[in-house]
């Protein structure tokens, strides 16, 4: 094979891996029955159509291809290790037996192996934790090493979280299988919460140099995408209009040099038009069918927020409503304390301050260091300087994420002097 020949079928391969690998893994697992038989296998596969795809050419459907090669070399291998260990020819002889039975790998059973997979890795057994690393791992595709940067996390100690989720797995034979409708409810709730994690970590890191991961919001809406396409639920659709409706906003959430901008601050032109009418849409459609929960509530507050042209015309006495919603259906400290913002946005700063000081004499939101900069924002607003600096002091000394920081070093520092009237308040 001449070099063109070469450099033509690595190009071909790299799109079949980067358009199919997944689906082609999560077939394999199904087969093969176990998640690292199952990566080895998928590697051979590649490998496989790397020699032969430029002397035979490109099958007619590479998908099939690449799961029947995997497949096959997954049993040679087993057979290989028989001759060490007796209990891998029993194992070896029934998966060849199966083997030879020929599979229907359509679009239809594929997308049925994909959502087998995502059950699996968000499995309840296993921690959130793990749910988080194995999801991103094996339904995504991401490196352990990519996992590990976007999470802070030591890539070794990354690895061994992996490592012992597929084992738990195995021991405690959770099953590859999508829930019965009668347990689906509770696990469903259990994978869009491994998906609104992911997303909240790429749009506001914990902790680090930057406010925001793109990467790891854009993996969380393509798993929200993916959710939506295989079990078009309202919650499912609720989620996935939340994730768009905050990543429409990704632009304008920091200027030029990487600083925070408050929400009421944010140039709406840099607003992405698409994500927001695409997140409206499907709020809209969650809405209608009456089953909806705390998703699409947030995506319908987010959604206010979106359809308001300036600061100036947001629709807070609605957004004070749909908290109110939001209460009754999924209570939180955090929750309560965003309807408080809100109600100090509808009714004044006052208003607003004496539901974050209950809030926090109950001790619930004590070390969440946004209640400390809610409660010096009002102080601030009603000149209550020497509380303001208190409280932009304690949320300085319990926040992790460096732009944030950053912002409230600079509140703190507007202190000393005039207050700016032309700062305006709001999230991010």
């Amino acid at each position: 094979m001449d070099g063109d020949a070469a450099a033509h079928a690595r190009q071909v391969v790299d799109a079949v891996y980067r358009a199919e690998s997944r689906r082609v893994l999560a077939t394999l697992i199904r087969l093969l029955g176990d998640f690292d038989r199952a990566e080895e296998a998928l590697h051979d596969a590649f490998a496989a159509a790397l020699e032969k795809w430029p002397r035979d050419g490109v099958p007619a459907n590479p998908r099939s291809w690449l799961v029947s090669t995997g497949r096959f070399k997954a049993i040679d291998a087993i057979r290989r290790r028989a001759r060490f260990d007796a209990r891998q020819a029993d194992v070896a002889e029934q998966m060849y037996a199966a083997a030879t039975e020929p599979v229907e790998i359509d679009d239809d059973g594929v997308e049925d192996d994909r959502l087998r997979l995502v059950f699996t890795c968000c499995h309840p057994a296993l921690s959130a934790d793990a749910q988080i690393a194995l999801t991103l791992r094996e339904v995504c595709g991401l490196t352990t090493e990519e996992i590990a940067r976007a999470f802070l996390t030591g890539a070794p100690t990354l690895a061994q979280r992996i490592v012992r989720a597929k084992a738990k797995i195995r021991a405690a034979r959770i099953p590859y299988e999508v829930p019965s409708l009668a347990d689906l409810p509770e696990r469903l709730d259990v994978v869009l919460h491994v998906v609104y994690l992911v997303f909240n970590e790429g749009y506001s890191a914990s902790s680090g140099a930057s406010l925001t991961r793109a990467d790891l919001s854009g993996e969380a809406i393509r798993l929200g995408r993916l959710l939506a396409e295989l079990l078009p639920e309202p919650e499912v659709f609720g989620l996935l209009a939340l994730m768009l409706l905050h990543g429409s906003r990704r632009a304008a959430r920091t200027s030029a040099d990487g600083e925070l901008v408050l929400l009421a601050d944010q140039h709406r032109a840099l607003w992405d038009q698409a994500m927001i009418a695409e997140g409206c849409a499907l709020v809209e459609r969650a809405l209608r069918s009456r089953r909806f929960g705390p998703y699409t509530l947030q995506a319908a507050i987010a959604a206010v927020h979106a359809e308001a042209r300036t600061a100036e015309e947001t629709d807070w006495a609605q957004i004070v409503g749909l908290y109110d919603v939001l209460l009754r259906a999924d209570p939180s400290p955090v929750v309560e304390l965003n309807r408080a913002a809100a109600v100090a946005m509808r009714d004044g700063p006052a208003a607003g301050l004496a539901r974050v000081d209950a809030l926090l004499e109950r001790g619930e939101l004590r070390d969440y260091h946004l209640a400390h900069s809610a409660r010096a924002d009002l102080c601030r607003r009603l000149g209550r300087t020497a509380d303001a600096r208190a409280a932009y002091e304690r949320a300085l000394e319990l926040a992790k994420q460096e732009p944030e920081r950053r912002f409230l070093e600079r509140r703190i520092g507007e202190l000393g002097g005039p207050e700016p009237e032309s700062i305006s308040e709001g999230s991010s």
